[in-house]
């Protein structure tokens, strides 16, 4: 079952992190964005690029259409 968070195009996905890595996303505010929140999404999204899976999911929904 898909949560109704999903269907609206967002969601909260609860991680637990250790101090030190709180305090690695605390060092990076301002860098890769203003609150943790967007600093651990943009960690995310730049490692899923770099790993060519955000990349290769374009490409396969841009052959479906």
């Amino acid at each position: 079952m898909v949560p109704d968070s999903y269907k609206l195009g967002t969601a909260k996905i609860h991680v637990k992190f250790t101090k030190e890595q709180l305090d690695l996303i605390s060092r990076l505010k301002g860098v890769l964005g203003g609150t943790n929140s967007e600093v651990v999404r943009t960690i995310v999204m730049t490692w899923l690029s770099e790993k060519s899976i955000v990349p290769e999911a374009i490409r396969r929904g841009l052959k479906g259409k």
